[in-house]
């Protein structure tokens, strides 16, 4: 089955539809990703893997699809001496992350993935953290030309992504986790399950390890590989890297 027959029972549920239900759950979402074991320390793995020296001495690092900030800490931790941009579609998740105290080197953008540029994210970057974004987006492969224009030539690329489409195992793993857990908790913190719903159904639907691994090769990057996270997510999360050539220029 092509991808985008895979991705019409999901038609319905638009981009903007998405980010306005990122913006209702916001505010408890913070509370949600908490009960969550092994969330913030993945993020970090992932974060890791991209093998910023001296603790990020002299680097810029993109965040996209911050959210509330998981994924700006755990670059923090990694690389506490590099200047983060933290970029994210949803009003409602930015003004939770930037209620939050931060140290000088860190700054916020209001933007989509796809718009980058237009919103004055320009690079180059010495590295990328994308932590469940690339599944939410409208064109995957748009966005990861566009980071692959943003990075300097040898940087690292860490997609940290939902991908259980290869694994009979996890696919049920994931369904039994959604039904039981993440849907009416979700629902209780919330108020509503559509974002919840959403989330089951469209890891459900996306890529397989193999798929998105294709992607980020046809978009340019180089030295592609999957590696996993540990406990339950096993085999459910996955860090997806890929650097850009060491010869090919950066754009402004």
């Amino acid at each position: 089955m092509d991808l985008a027959a895979r991705r019409r029972p999901l038609a319905g549920f638009t981009h903007w539809r998405v980010t306005e239900e990122f913006d209702h759950a916001a505010a408890a979402y913070d509370r949600l990703v908490s009960a969550n074991p092994g969330y913030h320390a993945h993020l970090r793995l992932s974060a890791r893997r991209l093998r910023l020296p001296d603790g990020g001495a002299g680097c810029r690092l993109l965040d996209l699809g911050c959210g509330t900030g998981a994924s700006t800490a755990a670059l923090l931790r990694v690389a506490p001496r590099a200047e983060i941009i933290a970029v994210d579609a949803s009003a409602g998740m930015l003004a939770a992350a930037t209620a939050k105290p931060w140290p000088e080197q860190v700054s916020f953008v209001h933007a989509r993935a796809e718009e980058l540029v237009e919103a004055g994210v320009t690079g180059p970057f010495d590295g990328v953290l994308a932590a469940y974004l690339i599944r939410n987006c409208p064109d995957p492969d748009a966005v990861l030309r566009t980071v692959f224009g943003l990075l300097r030539p040898g940087a690292r690329i860490a997609v940290h992504e939902y991908s259980v489409a290869d694994s009979l195992y996890a696919r049920a793993v994931w369904a039994a986790v959604c039904s039981a857990v993440v849907i009416p908790a979700g629902r209780l913190l919330t108020g509503r399950s559509d974002l919840f719903t959403y989330l089951r159904r469209s890891v459900a639907e996306f890529d397989g390890a193999a798929r998105l691994r294709a992607r980020l090769r046809a978009a340019g990057f180089i030295a592609v590989d999957t590696a996993p996270v540990t406990g339950w997510q096993r085999g459910i999360v996955h860090t997806f890297l890929g650097r850009r050539p060491p010869s090919a220029p950066a754009e402004a």
